[in-house]
């Protein structure tokens, strides 16, 4: 029995004895355990690659650090090239483009491809995170058993909130947290129907980790200073220094990405990228990799430990030199990353941006304790508020941010301090940019999946959807008599586009027009149809028009039928009465 006829007889027997809700409740722990086991097995390959490497007792040697991720970078260019014919993406914007554009469709090579390039990326010392290719290989898992199990587009969509919510709780062991991100970030709903398989993902991702892993997680702090109320004011510096941050980090990312995307060969784009990260890495070793353990050293406050070996370490002492040197990691650490990824490396941002935060949070701490004005602030602590404050103001997730730092620092006894300086980072971020990394490519399109109802339903439909292409078009030279027994009597419409010679649309008849001059035989064979032709109020073009615009665009004019012009040619004909029916259709299946 081949596996499709296997499918069939499961899908028959789940039918008859799994109702729908338990259906996916089981494909949620299913696709929970999935993503909880890729992002152990994307953790244990990047360690293995970086054991192999200390082996050789390259990591000793500081000019390996140059030629170290030129190979990594080198290595996912021939595979990405030659192997598997695709360059790496983002993660998070994949999935989003995919809900919005793709029925929820993400090809299956998406699940072992991030498998293989991340690791040899980060391994090699690539300054991105792993948790986005966890995230995506989960997510093209979740979308190959929708396609098998013949799942509709709104579970679909559950189950990649289902597969980030349980890579996440496997990475921090933070199950709230990945249930957060999935509703702000997946623009997911949060109701009774949706939360179960969230919570039973997540669960069932932390689980995996504790198999695989243990208590081993990649950066855990046990609270060892409380909070204390008079430092508020130093949080609330905290919140805009991280949102400010964040603008930069933002900003810098997609004019360096616009940079090398000037750079039309991509081979090109791989020498200029791996070497410059090549000589980041050489002054600045601190950049290497994720950074998780630059993260751990700051949190015990060992920063001799974050920043390791530099040229000047003869002046490690100056605790100046040290926020010098931590402030230089803060700017660059987004710089390292988008030339990782810009040069054709793969990774996420989310591990870059705790980095670059854990470092500012850290900085401002130690500038306010050594400014002589007996003011002691703990500085471990502002290390992991920072932290929060960038992924507010970064990924626009402040709840992620604040239950994430809670969470991994085993309580909440910085939820005050947390919470203010997250709101005002993501107040300040959001004042400068009005969309995220993820999805500022999205929004600029037209194409993000939003909390907004009315929006989502209407980025869901397609255009294809709804365009009739059942109007008997007349030309303008026909007469009268050739309009009638060509078109009008062999038509059930009311309007009838004129066109040229080249399939150009001039205007359009209207039958009401010609009531009064149509049983004139008189004029049958002296009017002419561009004697009769209308301009249309408003046309839709195929290539820009979004769902939303067509919906504008009827309500500007009032119009029941506008045309569709697709590379300057009539395409057809878009009805606002089909549109409506669709856009209700659309509507009940998504929220039933």
């Amino acid at each position: 029995m081949d596996i499709k006829k296997q499918v069939t007889a499961f899908l028959k027997w789940r039918y008859r004895h799994i109702n729908d809700k338990s259906f996916v409740m089981l494909l949620a722990v299913l696709v929970g355990f999935i993503a909880g086991l890729l992002a152990v097995l994307l953790k244990n390959t990047t360690h293995f690659i970086e054991v192999l490497l200390e082996r050789d007792g390259l990591f000793f040697n500081q000019s390996f650090y140059f030629i170290l991720p030129v190979i990594g970078l080198f290595l996912v260019y021939l595979l990405s090239k030659y192997v598997f014919n695709r360059f790496p993406g983002q993660a998070v914007p994949t999935i989003l483009h995919a809900l919005s554009r793709r029925n929820g469709i993400i090809k299956t090579i998406k699940i072992y491809y991030p498998l293989i390039v991340a690791p040899l990326t980060v391994g090699f010392g690539g300054s991105t995170g792993l948790l986005g290719p966890a995230i995506l290989s989960g997510a093209s898992v979740s979308s190959t058993l929708s396609t098998l199990f013949h799942i509709d587009n709104k579970t679909r969509t559950l189950l990649f909130g289902c597969t980030a919510s349980a890579a996440i709780a496997a990475v921090f062991h933070s199950p709230i947290a990945g249930i957060i991100f999935a509703v702000e970030v997946l623009s997911l709903d949060l109701t009774i129907a949706s939360l179960l398989p969230l919570l039973l993902a997540s669960l069932s991702g932390v689980i995996t980790s504790y198999l695989f892993l243990g208590d081993e997680v990649l950066f855990r702090y046990s609270l060892a200073d409380h909070f204390s109320i008079k430092d508020l004011p130093f949080y609330a510096l905290l919140g805009v220094g991280t949102a400010f941050a964040s603008v930069y980090f933002t900003k810098m990312y997609f004019w360096i990405q616009r940079l090398f995307d000037n750079i039309t060969s991509r081979f090109y784009r791989l020498l200029v990228g791996s070497f410059t990260i090549g000589i980041l890495l050489y002054f600045i070793p601190s950049l290497y990799g994720e950074g998780f353990s630059f993260i751990n050293s700051l949190l015990i406050n060992d920063h001799t430990k974050a920043i390791g070996e530099v040229y000047f370490q003869n002046f490690s002492k100056n605790i100046w030199i040290i926020v010098l040197m931590l402030i230089v990691i803060t700017i660059f650490k987004a710089v390292a990353m988008t030339i990782t990824l810009a040069s054709s490396g793969a990774g996420g941002i989310i591990i870059p941006t705790l980095v670059m935060g854990s470092a500012l949070g850290n900085v401002i701490a130690k500038t306010i304790n050594n400014l002589g004005f007996n003011f002691e602030v703990s500085e471990s602590n502002f290390t992991l508020v920072g932290m929060a404050g960038l992924i507010a103001g970064v990924l626009h997730a402040p709840l992620t941010a604040i239950f994430l730092i809670a969470e991994v620092s085993g309580g909440y006894q910085l939820f005050i301090p947390l919470m203010l300086a997250v709101a005002i980072s993501f107040i300040i971020t959001k004042r400068f940019i009005e969309h995220s990394i993820y999805t500022e490519e999205l929004a600029k399109k037209g194409q993000l999946i939003t909390h907004n109802k009315d929006e989502m339903i209407l980025l869901l439909m397609k255009l294809d959807s709804v365009i009739e292409d059942n109007f008997i078009s007349v030309e303008p030279e026909h007469t009268l008599q050739e309009l009638l027994y060509k078109a009008v009597a062999k038509s059930t419409r009311n309007m009838f586009p004129v066109i040229n010679k080249d399939n150009e649309l001039l205007g359009v008849v209207y039958l009401d027009d010609i009531r009064e001059i149509m049983f004139n035989q008189e004029m049958y064979k002296t009017t002419y149809v561009h004697q009769l032709l209308k301009q249309v109020p408003e046309i839709i073009n195929y290539e820009k028009d979004t769902m939303k615009s067509v919906m504008k665009k009827f309500q500007d004019t009032s119009a029941w039928n506008l045309p569709v012009i697709k590379e300057g040619k009539y395409y057809g004909f878009i009805s606002k009465s089909k549109m409506l029916t669709s856009y209700r259709r659309k509507l009940i299946n998504f929220t039933r």
